[in-house]
């Protein structure tokens, strides 16, 4: 277990491509995957969320994902199948031998539990998903269009629009714009009926302002015990509120 978040930790996936893990704090084990773009030290340790998780007793475990931030970036076709993440997600989980932990992530984070949950491979006590609605789930096609055409015409957009927006986020995490326009080819929808069956406790949280992925509350209303939380901000900006962190660590502690 790593003592700090600074500590980096390696294994090889499925297929052998080399990913990144951190860790902070002890007790019971969740894993929180960040969202596209992005990565573990940004959208879980920058803000304070992940130590607010550890504050309440738990083992924080934060995946890069596979083209982002420390993990390996290859640019070959054949390094991104379709569901290439959630492969990678019980790759993880098994690597570290889980059997009693929760599951959780931000926007493509949230999108990658709900297909390892909906692939049967997993069967974590508690689920969070925050940065996602309805349509960002049963229609990726959407919203992975939008990344794609930013992802091929950097450097084209109007400062101050969401696209020029996300390539300045881009810029910050050092993205790898050939590896991330290979994830959008990995991306596989989810069905309402899949989405129904998920039984387990599930907490959705959304920024008040975050439409990018549809109806946060209607996807909460899809889910046999899902629970509705609203904090401050829009997709990009709710990362960076404080009230994220507590309303995951509120829940997972409840």
């Amino acid at each position: 277990m790593a003592n700090s978040p600074t500590e980096t930790r390696y294994f090889d996936s499925f297929d052998g491509t080399r990913l990144a893990w951190r860790e902070l704090g002890e007790g019971r084990p969740v894993v929180l995957i960040h969202g596209y773009f992005s990565n573990a030290q940004v959208n879980w340790l920058r803000y304070g969320h992940a130590q607010a998780v550890a504050n309440k007793g738990f083992r924080v475990i934060m995946p890069d994902l596979r083209a982002h931030g420390e993990s390996a970036r290859p640019h070959d076709a054949d390094r991104y199948p379709r569901d290439v993440l959630m492969q990678d997600g019980l790759a993880l989980i098994a690597h570290l031998g889980l059997t009693d932990y929760d599951l959780g992530g931000y926007s493509l984070g949230a999108r990658t539990t709900v297909r390892m949950l909906a692939s049967g491979g997993v069967s974590p006590r508690r689920v969070v998903i925050s940065g996602m609605g309805l349509a960002g789930l049963v229609n990726t096609a959407g919203r992975g269009e939008y990344f794609r055409h930013v992802l091929t015409h950097l450097g084209s957009f109007d400062r101050g629009s969401p696209e020029f927006m996300t390539e300045a986020f881009l810029k910050t995490t050092n993205g790898d714009p050939k590896a991330l326009l290979r994830i959008l080819d990995t991306f596989v929808d989810t069905s309402e009926p899949a989405l129904a069956a998920i039984e387990q406790p599930t907490l959705v949280v959304s920024g008040a302002q975050d439409h990018d992925n549809g109806s946060a509350a209607a996807l909460t209303d899809l889910l046999p015990h899902g629970r509705y939380r609203e904090v401050p901000g829009n997709h990009m900006s709710a990362v960076t509120k404080p009230e994220l962190g507590r309303a995951i660590a509120d829940f997972l502690a409840g």
